[in-house]
């Protein structure tokens, strides 16, 4: 719908969303409707006049003025009507507006990962299944936009504030502002952006963030050290929750670990790409032989022992890890 120059566009809807109601559903933006602020804009919750939540990504007013936030807005609507994945928030609709532009999303009721994890009631929620299930969505999410989509789309910006939760703590990727069609015949493929701490390689923080329940910081600083290799993978996992029992669950725990930690690799070639790793996390794996309470970060970097295929790494250079710093960003 275009009126006096302005643009509202709603799609991915089974009802009907006027200008009007956005506005009437959040008392015009009031403060009270705000649910998270980002460098570009904050997120408002709406019920609509059906019923429906929705959430309401608004562009700052001074940010509305700047070419390279309404970039980023254009960018992020261009992206989103290209995608069709369950592992990616799902866009309803966007306004262009003399007023305001904002971006029309499916709500999440549980917010980011980056705060459940730091809230112990929710942090307790999410048991180690939970957990691996999110980490196997983002994979998947990853590596449909890597391999799947004609042509290759770069998140750029995978960090657990980026990764949103609904009602039953399934993840979705969100925020796709800063994402990029990425031409793979090209000699330039170095696009840095991010936020300090998840620049490169972006996956493996976020995989040892929701086991651990915090950034890794420490760890990733400490992986050069001996003493680092020998530490326990039972100490560095979310304390609270105890060791996993559920045979499964152990497996998994263990792989995911794995994987990250084929990230640190200094040779982009020799890491995963994401459609490897989404393999990896789908396969089949036969018991353990090994007690996870006795396991070693030492003994997590081979992966011959835990990875059903370990010629899976240096096929395809991984592209979200492989277009930033090969050093990791801490």
């Amino acid at each position: 719908m275009t009126k006096n120059g302005d643009l509202f566009s709603i799609w991915n809807f089974d009802g009907k969303i006027a200008f009007e109601d956005i506005i009437e559903a959040t008392e015009d933006f009031d403060i009270k409707y705000c649910i998270g602020t980002g460098g570009c804009g904050s997120v408002y919750r709406a019920k609509l006049p059906t019923g429906r939540i929705v959430a309401l990504k608004k562009l700052h007013t001074e940010e509305s003025q700047n070419l390279r936030f309404t970039e980023c807005f254009h960018n992020e609507v261009k992206m989103l009507t290209e995608i069709h994945l369950r592992n990616i928030v799902k866009l309803h609709g966007f306004c262009l507006h003399n007023r305001c532009n904002f971006l029309i999303y499916e709500y999440m009721d549980r917010g980011s990962l980056f705060c459940a994890l730091r809230n112990d009631a929710e942090a307790q929620e999410l048991n180690w299944g939970k957990r691996v299930n999110i980490i196997k969505a983002v994979t998947c999410a990853l590596a449909y936009l890597h391999h799947d989509c004609t042509p290759t789309i770069i998140h750029r910006y995978i960090t657990s504030n980026n990764i949103l939760l609904n009602s039953k703590m399934k993840a979705f990727v969100s925020d796709f502002g800063t994402a990029r069609f990425l031409d793979l015949d090209s000699s330039n493929q170095t696009l840095l952006v991010g936020t300090y701490g998840y620049v490169a390689p972006c996956f493996r923080v976020v995989a040892l963030e929701t086991l651990m329940g915090k950034h890794p910081g420490e760890l990733i600083s400490m992986l050069s050290k001996t003493s680092a290799l020998e530490m326990k993978l039972k100490d560095e996992t979310y304390q609270r929750l105890g060791l996993p029992i559920l045979q499964r669950e152990t497996h998994d725990v263990i792989v995911v670990t794995t994987i990250a930690l084929a990230c640190v690799q200094y040779t982009p070639k020799l890491r995963p790409s994401m459609q490897q790793v989404s393999q990896q996390l789908s396969i089949s794996k036969p018991p353990l032989a090994v007690s996870l309470h006795e396991m070693s970060i030492q003994q997590l970097m081979n992966q011959n022992l835990y990875l059903v295929d370990n010629n899976y790494v240096g096929k395809k250079v991984d592209i979200d890890v492989a277009e930033a710093n090969p050093f990791p960003s801490l």
